[in-house]
Formats: structure tokens, sequence, C-alpha cells
């Protein structure tokens, strides 16, 4: 038996349940893992209140990390005692063990600790199909990065720093500002007192930027496409502030022959090989010292709907980790 954290109906933080299920043997292609630490994630709010919806009943969590106790047939990436970590689908991270999908478990290098592992799988996986998957950046390039102060925020700013890419971060407050220029911003914007637009213009002498990252969605996404220079890409990959409301592709023409992709990670995780060629490189980022993990807070998993309320009032900074 394993606690695990279930939905039984879409709804607010209030529909998690803490139940015990059968963890059971796995099958060909799979493992059972034992977690030592799992993620908290925007796309974990999402399936809770139904805006991706889930078959019900169904457990949650997209990213954890632990200990392999059982290898299914096929398996060759992976043995019982290995040390893994990963983001992947099906949901069912928020547990103490679970059977699951080899493919894109990731073996994890023994000087990355569980605790940091389950913070940086999905966000910072995210940010290297962000940089080098979509469109390719280039040192000297610009982005912008909105919610540059969360957990994929935070990875970005470092991530771009090491890039040679110089990243303008907006977030909402200026102790938030502050820390997303620490990690590696050449600036940021506090969006609640100041015109984002306007300041993207002047620190990029009129020009724009090459390239948004937007995760927040609705509330920053129109504004974000007067940000680009000409032949600018409108990356979107997450809908915080709700989803963004349908655009014509005259607009996209009228302010300079503008891309748009609304992507999601686990489209580039579904293939195994570039599933751990990502983890490998994001590994080699930690271990090198460019990218520094930064754990904000900590919740047990007895408090699952204190650590989503925290989430979705915007009350956290860098990544979120459930302990067991």
């Amino acid at each position: 038996m394993a606690r695990t954290v279930i939905i039984e109906k879409a709804g607010g933080p209030e529909e998690l349940k803490l139940v015990d299920l059968d963890v059971g043997e796995p099958g060909p292609g799979e493992i059972r893992i034992r977690h030592k630490a799992c993620g908290l994630n925007f796309i974990d709010v999402y399936q809770r209140s139904g805006l991706y919806p889930l078959s019900l009943p169904h457990a949650l969590g997209m990213e954890a990390s632990g200990i392999v106790e059982a290898v299914g047939e096929g398996v060759t990436h992976l043995r019982p005692g290995d040390r893994a970590a990963y983001a992947a689908t099906p949901p069912g991270a928020y547990c103490e063990a679970r059977v699951m999908p080899a493919a894109q478990v990731c073996p994890l290098p023994d000087d990355i600790s569980f605790e940091d592992a389950a913070s940086i799988m999905l966000q910072g996986m995210t940010v290297e199909y962000l940089f080098h998957r979509v469109w390719p950046l280039e040192a000297g390039q610009t982005v912008l990065f909105h919610a540059a102060a969360g957990g994929v925020g935070l990875l970005a700013c470092q991530w771009a720093r090491s890039e040679g890419i110089t990243l303008i971060g907006t977030a909402g407050t200026d102790e938030k500002c502050r820390l997303a220029l620490e990690n590696g911003a050449s600036a940021c914007i506090n969006y609640r007192d100041r015109d984002f637009v306007a300041e993207v213009k002047a620190l990029t002498n009129g020009a724009g930027v090459d390239v948004v990252m937007d995760g927040v969605g609705k509330d920053t996404f129109t504004a974000s496409l007067d940000c680009l220079k000409p032949l600018g890409m409108m990356m979107s990959f997450g809908n915080a502030s709700g989803p963004v409301e349908p655009v014509s592709l005259l607009t996209l023409a009228a302010k300079g022959s503008l891309k748009l992709t609304r992507t999601t990670l686990f489209t580039f995780l579904a293939d195994h090989a570039r599933c751990q060629d990502m983890a490998r490189h994001l590994f080699d980022k930690v271990e090198s010292g460019a990218v520094k993990v930064n754990i904000g807070q900590t919740f047990p998993l007895e408090r699952i709907a204190d650590a989503h309320r925290a989430l979705e009032a915007r009350q956290t900074t860098g990544s979120t980790i459930l302990t067991l």
C-alpha cells in the first residue's frame, strides 16, 4: 500500500484526498518506483480544476524522484536500486510509490539530491525545450520571460545567463524582481506598477525582443505580442491566469509577421531518446553549477491542499516540493 493523492471530481484544493492504494508489480515496459520527494507544478492545478480534464477518479502529480524497486520486461535503461527522477504522464506522482511507464523515467546522477531532482525535472526540462527545441536561441538574442521569479522563471534566468542570452523578466513584486536579477535576468519589470510593454521597448531601444516565453496566459498574452520585434516568436506554454482567448492570424501579420506556438512539455518528452537527452542536458547544467536549484517552500504530502492554495495565490517563489 502507498499513500496517494487523488481527486474524485474536479474542483478546488478541497477535492484533494489522501488515500491508501495498492501498488502492484510492473508489467512490460514499466517500473515500480518508491518516491523520496515529489514536485508541485501549475499543470497539477489545471488537472485538479478540470481545465485539463482527467478520467475520474485519478491520482495527481507529474514529477518525482526516488529509487527504482522493480522493472518490467523490456526495460533496459533502469535497474532495481537505481536512483531516478521524472516528469511524465500519466499523472500520479503525489504518492509514496507507484507503477508507471519507464520510458520517461531518467537515471539520476549521484550528486543531485532527490529533493533537487523533484523540483527541477518538469520545470528544468521545460526551460530546456523552450531554449533549444522550439526555436533554438543564439547568444546575443533577447527574451521576455513572464513570471521570472517562479520555479520555471528562475531556472530560465540562469539558463539564459549560461547561454549568453539577454533575459528581461516580469514579476509581481519588487522582491520577486530582485530575485530574478540575482538569478541572471538582465532586467526585471514589476508589472503591477509599470507598463511592461513600454519598459521592454525602452530596454531594447524600441526594437523589441526576439522571443517571448509566456506561461501566464490570458493576462499577458496580447500585450506580449507588442513586445516582439518583426518576425519575432511568441511561445505560449501555460495558463496560470487562464487560457488565452482566440487570436486572429491577421493580428500576427499586422504586428510584424510574428510567429506563434502553443507548446507542451510532454509532446517533447514523448520520444524516449529525446526525453533522456533533455534530462542529461538539464543534469549537466546543474552539475556544472550553471543552474542552481531554488526550492522556495516545502510541504508534507498530507498538506497538499495548502500547497495548491499557495501556488494559485502566487505566494510561492522558486520551486515547491512535497516531502514523504
